[in-house]
């Protein structure tokens, strides 16, 4: 009986849509998270008789066959990228992107990851860091003697120092985007990873042509919307609790069928 299986897929399926929709949920107050949305295809059809096919000698063709479909399968787990709201946090080293673009990372592999996570502090060598010690390229560092610093919305790091009147550039904050930022591969610790599906990154400082713009002292926070991802997970329990009456009403239709004598 095919509708054991089918409906199992089901259930599968409103399974990792709970997962998604929890992690959404979980991931409510990270800066910077981006909520994610599960997708799904139908599985292979069966042809008892496949459509356009001759039903006579005479040429006749039937208009419309007889598919069994056999399910349903996860396909994909979209980033939704967007902007989430502003909050402001008085610390001068927090920054947020308004806009498109994301932070460049240097992991101690090597590697280079991308955020759009702007809480920012000082390594004790004075280089812009992550909450991690992460470097943040191109590898800024504040003067010890800095009496206050300023990073302005096209990502220049201007340095006041005693006795000089005019504050020192001493770094530029630039930042990347992607042709495709559902391509990037998350790899935790607010960090993503380009991929052959996002595209080499495109750098330019913040204002520039596709780049949105740097606020300094303030952090992006997630754009999760509570009440819409309660409002799906009602709608994956309940498709979830129709595929198991499924699964119940053909349990009883194979248990009529053993009884039969």
């Amino acid at each position: 009986m095919r509708a054991l299986q089918i409906a199992g897929t089901g259930m599968m399926a409103q399974q990792t849509n709970v997962e998604v929709i929890s992690n959404n949920i979980a991931n409510m107050s990270t800066t910077g998270y981006k909520r994610r949305r599960a997708e799904f295809n139908d599985l292979l059809y069966q042809n008892m008789r496949r459509v356009g096919s001759q039903s006579s000698e005479n040429g006749t063709i039937l208009p419309s066959g007889t598919q069994i479909g056999l399910g349903v399968k996860t396909s994909a787990i979209y980033r939704i990228s967007e902007q989430g709201s502003l909050q402001q946090t008085e610390n001068r080293f927090d920054l947020a992107i308004r806009g498109n673009g994301y932070f460049q990372i240097q992991l101690p592999s090597g590697e280079i990851a991308y955020t759009r996570d702007g809480t920012f502090g000082l390594s004790p060598e004075g280089l812009v860091v992550t909450a991690e010690g992460f470097q943040v390229l191109p590898g800024i560092t504040i003067p010890a003697a800095a009496r206050d610093v300023t990073i302005n919305a096209a990502g220049e790091v201007l340095a006041k120092l005693d006795g000089q009147l005019n504050p020192q550039n001493v770094g530029q904050i630039q930042t990347a985007i992607f042709a495709n930022e559902g391509g990037l591969e998350a790899i935790g610790d607010n960090l993503l990873l380009a991929t052959p599906a996002s595209g080499q990154a495109q750098i330019a400082a913040p204002g520039q042509p596709g780049h949105g713009q740097l606020l300094q002292g303030f952090i992006e926070s997630s754009n999760v919307n509570v009440v819409q991802e309660i409002t799906s997970l009602i709608t994956a329990q309940r498709a979830y609790e129709m595929n198991s009456k499924v699964i119940t009403a053909s349990d009883e239709m194979l248990s009529t069928l053993s009884r039969m004598r």
